[in-house]
């Protein structure tokens, strides 16, 4: 059944003027650019940052400009103001696009111990479907909060390992949206451009298209829209949490939607390493001819809200603990938010969302979303994921034979880029 949500009240405008705080605020804000310590710009095409794209050494000679240029509360702020602002242009969102009526798929509701999951689509531009799962706490009582889970970069379910490990139908990612619906959250996965059900509608290559960046930024506030419409969902609570490609959309996420209370990205965040998919480095949002930031810069544009920062021996953010927090830390402080920042560092660890980086992530967000972390413990007390279900990907796909693609769906990439830009104001 389609179902077309309707944001509430108060809450349901926040959401539709949040993103344009950083145009009616500080329009005309710093130019900046550290002259001299980055590589050189290409003279045609956008300015690209991709990969390791600056040393660590460099990196760390930024960030120190950075916070010379901008020595006291003001004029980081305003720099702050900036950043945000060249952001959404770069990213291709301003203005912001139209919000088109968020007509849902919602279907296949299975009650597991303590929680339940449900199918859920949702037509975030006319014709083209997010999809994912929803996770929803059973036995407990409303409001809740709740919490938008990304997911990162994957292998193709074409190969040998197959769908289990695609997407958000990765144990992971099943395990920690469970988790935290037992423990009092509503939670939704989310597909990447193209993965999962979407890989069927528009092309296996689909998710390499340059849309992929713009496109999720864009799916990911209407998930907000949707999580903050739900009668049960406290509008006032909202997260997202994700992992490498995720932890990015987590930050570009949190940096642009205010709405976002609480953000945790895990082993992605550094200030050399800029990503290799087009989905995180696609689009001129780090580098233009008025701006200059690496990811530790935009993951600090969340303050003053909620960051719990999970780093990593094992991959580009081993160099967390000496370089990247020390400088988000000073941001929040300049953004009067100190000890609203958090960083956990597991040295032995490699580049996933296994389970001791879960088991960091439980007792925070209990403590700052108000969860019951008991209800995923033991009888000794530890937190004990056995009493949650990985369920059979076929089981949680939206489109089925019983529930088949809307007929006006688009079918491709260049479709759902062309609906985009036709949805923003001239």
């Amino acid at each position: 059944m389609i179902h077309t949500n309707t944001p509430k009240g108060f809450f349901g405008l926040l959401g539709s003027i949040m993103l344009l705080i950083s145009q009616s605020l500080l329009a005309g804000g710093p130019e900046w650019i550290p002259e001299g310590l980055l590589p050189g710009a290409r003279t045609t095409g956008p300015l690209l940052c991709q990969r390791d794209y600056l040393t660590p050494g460099e990196a760390e000679a930024v960030q120190a400009a950075a916070l010379q240029a901008f020595p006291n509360a003001a004029a980081w702020n305003a720099f702050s103001g900036h950043l945000k602002l060249r952001i959404q242009e770069q990213m291709g969102l301003s203005p912001l696009p139209e919000k088109t009526p968020l007509r849902t798929i919602l279907h296949s509701r299975r009650e597991h111990d303590g929680y339940a999951v449900s199918n859920i689509a949702m037509e975030t531009l006319p014709g083209y479907w997010l999809t994912g799962n929803l996770y929803a706490p059973v036995g407990m009582e409303a409001p809740f909060p709740a919490i938008l889970h990304p997911h990162g970069h994957s292998v193709d379910p074409d190969g040998e390992h197959g769908w289990a490990h695609h997407g958000r139908f990765k144990a992971e990612v099943q395990l920690r949206a469970a988790a935290l619906a037992r423990m009092g959250a509503v939670c939704l996965t989310v597909d990447m451009f193209g993965y999962g059900d979407q890989r069927e509608l528009l092309g296996e290559h689909a998710h390499r298209a340059p849309l992929a960046m713009r496109i999720q930024l864009w799916n990911n506030i209407r998930a907000i829209d949707y999580l903050a419409s739900l009668p049960e969902v406290d509008p006032t609570r909202l997260g997202v949490t994700g992992h490498s490609g995720g932890a990015t959309q987590a930050i570009f996420l949190s940096a642009l939607d205010a709405r976002i209370s609480v953000s945790v990205p895990v082993a992605m965040v550094s200030s050399w390493f800029f990503g290799g998919c087009p989905c995180e480095s696609g689009l001129p949002i780090h580098r233009s001819e008025t701006h200059f930031a690496n990811n530790a810069m935009i993951a600090s544009l969340t303050a003053p809200r909620r960051l719990l920062l999970i780093s990593v021996g094992g991959d580009w953010t081993r160099l967390t603990p000496t370089l990247e927090f020390p400088f988000i830390e000073e941001a929040y402080a300049r953004s009067n938010a100190k000890g609203k920042v958090s960083h956990w560092h597991l040295p032995e660890e490699g580049h996933n969302y296994g389970v001791s980086k879960r088991h960091v992530l439980y007792p925070y967000l209990a403590r700052v979303l108000k969860l019951d972390l008991f209800r995923i413990c033991n009888r000794e007390g530890a937190i004990d994921e056995s009493i949650l279900t990985i369920e059979n990907p076929a089981r949680m796909r939206v489109f089925d034979v019983d529930h088949p693609v809307p007929d006006h769906a688009l079918r491709s990439p260049s479709s759902v880029a062309d609906t985009l830009t036709s949805l923003q104001p001239s």
